[in-house]
């Protein structure tokens, strides 16, 4: 308990810090108060309290002794000390939603609080009181026997759960909470006439030209990009780690090169290609007289638009899970006389199902979540996401219809989630066990390495077509009229920079460009960071509330970005927190947006890995912290790179989420080149997407090579007429 009483002084010395030293307002201002203090604006609450201000939240000072008095033996009062934390959390926020900059929000306390002054948004001290109480609830519980009685894995739930409430599932709730009102009040039988509209289930297609109804369309096109691109990604997985592919690091980049690049940016290429005057139409015109039609709007085009953006993250997830499985079971499965494709089938595909599940599950999501690609080339195929898009965003301005077709969204997305959790069902795919490994990867069967060819070449083919129209684009006058005369203009115009007493920055781009790299850099480590914690909390710690920790990860990626972005607007435009308008807000959509990634690849990693290894960490007497330190960590190497990797690449390429959160201080690469785009400048928004990738391209690469690999101490791959690889003498430590 000693440990306990520890974290609950460390918790309670943070929140009293947040109390008298920090600025109690003015989160929404970032650190510009900081050279006033300790006067206003950036008073603490301490003296606030003390010159009558703010003496509502006076109840704080009393709730923290309370606290102090639970710690003072070894032995801390669990209850006392949770409850204490608890109370300042609640009131914390209560008072900030009840008082807030038009004064007495919730009249009912206007018997008790009279007739309060204005209060701005919280502030650097309300943020450091909220994290020392959020600490002194863990602390609390885990003196009472949970969390196995650690007081840091304590922390960590709780402080977990409450982001996500704060940040995903509260935002969500006032945009949800538009379907079941109609004129402010509750209307149960309009939200069943709005989940039951014709719009939604319609099945006209299958007797008449109608098109069918939207969730129909939904569910058809979520289901074959996510089955197409783990059929996709596996490929390449199988070929990238046991395929010999020479130019492994070649292969790989152009592997993840869709995963870089602005969805609607493939639609347009793809427009250049196949459109009514696209190239390839065009000589099929000319040279076999096939007509010219429009089948790239529809089904075909935004299916072909989203198997390339969501087959890179597929491989990324299967490339890691076929490195961390011990070779030495497929030794083993191969000396009993088994053959190389029976090898494959009973050991190898068995142990790939938590990634393959992983794999299909965020291809699915990530479809319903789409909005860019229908928007472009849907046409007449209209989807969930593109109509709740223009029931916020039209001229009728729906909110409850979008609510309500959210809520359907919502339906799909954890219909999925179960089918995974049935699939799986309570099988182990432990492989990495603390026993030492020195088996070779099983070559592919000859059938299979054919089969993963005939998917993997012609696709990196028409991958490089696709990637070369985006190329040339931004070089040429206006690829899209066949203009193809060579210009420097769209990138001048872009990216000029001129040297006049130091450089200066003369392109329209820059301002946008060094914003979108600012904000991807400090969303994409927080990212990684929080969704392997939460993976570990989830897969490796038994507590009360797991599975509801784990659902409400999964929320933010049920819900399309735009709806995400208004409800952001909504949650934080006006106190107790207000970030509307600053950088903080970007980064904290693109965090708990993207964080389901880390999670999910976390999670399918971590069933790989012998828990026996965290409880000999346990048994030499490390602590929870030292064991993720020191152990599982090193281990989860493939996971971290693509947590990093896609976070910083979503957060860089993203538009749905954050076209209603940008200002004009804070804008960003994808609204600029949507901007360039609505007002006809197809080639400058080319341009800026070239120069995005190429950004992206070298950073995911550099993140792949520092973070590195783990190193599970296995042999290389023998040399051609060698009869076995030498064994290293001394074998590689983890994560090495």
């Amino acid at each position: 308990m000693g440990d306990l009483a520890s974290i609950g002084r460390v918790a309670l010395l943070g929140a009293v810090l947040g109390l008298m030293l920090l600025p109690w307002h003015g989160l929404e201002r970032g650190l510009a108060d900081l050279a006033a203090w300790p006067h206003p604006p950036a008073a603490p609450l301490a003296l606030l309290l003390a010159d009558g201000t703010r003496w509502w939240l006076w109840p704080i000072v009393p709730l923290l002794v309370l606290a102090a008095l639970a710690l003072r033996r070894d032995r801390p009062r669990g209850g006392l000390l949770a409850a204490s934390g608890a109370g300042v959390i609640v009131w914390t926020f209560a008072m900030g939603e009840a008082i807030t900059l038009s004064g007495l929000e919730w009249g009912w306390l206007a018997p008790l609080l009279g007739t309060p002054p204005p209060q701005p948004a919280l502030g650097w001290g309300a943020l450091a009181l909220l994290a020392g109480a959020t600490g002194l609830i863990g602390a609390g519980l885990a003196a009472r026997g949970g969390f196995g009685a650690d007081g840091f894995v304590g922390f960590l739930v709780v402080g977990s759960a409450l982001l996500l409430l704060v940040f995903v599932f509260a935002p969500l709730l006032t945009v949800l909470s538009a379907a079941i009102l109609e004129d402010g009040r509750l209307a149960p039988a309009v939200l069943v006439a709005r989940l039951a509209a014709p719009e939604a289930w319609s099945l006209a297609c299958l007797a008449s030209h109608q098109g069918c109804g939207v969730v129909w369309n939904t569910l058809a096109l979520a289901t074959l990009t996510a089955l197409i691109s783990t059929l996709i990604g596996l490929a390449f997985a199988l070929l990238a780690v046991r395929g010999g592919v020479r130019a492994l690091p070649l292969f790989r980049a152009l592997t993840i090169l869709p995963l870089i690049t602005p969805p609607f940016v493939v639609a347009m290429a793809l427009i250049v290609l196949f459109g009514r005057t696209g190239i390839v139409t065009t000589a099929l015109w000319d040279w076999f007289d096939i007509p010219r039609s429009r089948w790239i709007y529809g089904l075909p085009g935004v299916l072909l638009a989203q198997v390339l953006a969501q087959a890179p993250i597929a491989f990324l997830l299967l490339d890691g899970a076929l490195r961390a499985i011990a070779p030495s079971l497929e030794e083993a499965a191969a000396t009993m006389g088994a053959r190389r494709f029976a090898v494959f089938r009973t050991v190898t595909w068995p142990l790939l199902r938590p990634a393959l599940a992983a794999a299909f599950l965020l291809g699915f999501v990530e479809s319903l979540a789409d909005f860019g690609n229908p928007l472009v080339l849907g046409g007449d195929f209209d989807v969930l996401s593109t109509r709740i898009f223009f029931a916020i965003a039209g001229a009728r301005h729906e909110p409850g219809r979008a609510a309500a077709l959210a809520l359907l969204l919502l339906a799909l997305t954890f219909g999925a989630f179960a089918l995974q959790a049935l699939w799986l069902g309570r099988r182990r795919y432990t492989t990495v066990t603390g026993k030492g490994e020195s088996g070779l990867p099983a070559p592919l069967p000859e059938g299979l390495k054919l089969a993963c060819g005939v998917i993997a070449w012609p696709w990196m083919a028409f991958t490089a077509v696709v990637y070369g129209i985006i190329l040339v684009g931004g070089f040429v006058h206006d690829i899209g009229r066949g203009d193809m005369t060579f210009t420097w203009r769209h990138m001048i115009t872009a990216f000029e920079m001129e040297w006049r007493d130091g450089l200066a920055l003369r392109g329209a781009a820059w301002d946008s460009l060094l914003t979108t790299i600012e904000v991807a850099a400090i969303a994409a480590p927080i990212t990684a960071f929080l969704g392997i914690l939460l993976a570990w909390l989830i897969a490796r710690q038994d507590f009360r509330g797991r599975r509801t920790l784990e659902f409400m990860t999964m929320l933010s990626f049920a819900i399309p970005g735009t709806v995400v972005g208004v409800s952001y607007i909504l949650a934080f435009n006006v106190p107790p927190i207000e970030l509307t308008g600053t950088a903080t807000i970007l980064v904290l959509c693109f965090v708990f947006r993207n964080l389901p990634v880390g999670v999910r690849g976390g999670i399918a990693a971590l069933a790989q890995i012998d828990r026996s290894l965290d409880e000999a960490s346990a048994t030499m007497g490390a602590s929870a912290l030292d064991t993720l330190r020191r152990v599982v960590l090193p281990l989860l190497r493939p996971a971290i790179i693509t947590a990093l990797a896609f976070s910083f690449v979503q957060a860089m390429t993203a538009v749905s989420a954050v076209i209603f959160l940008v200002s004009a201080r804070h804008n960003l690469a994808t609204v600029y080149i949507v901007g360039r785009v609505e007002a006809g400048e197809m080639a400058l928004a080319i341009a800026y997407s070239t120069v995005l990738i190429f950004i992206m391209l070298a950073v995911v690469l550099g993140i792949d090579r520092v973070v590195g690999r783990a190193q599970l101490g296995r042999r290389a791959a023998a040399e051609p007429g060698q009869a076995f690889a030498p064994v290293a003498a001394t074998p590689a430590r983890a994560g090495a």
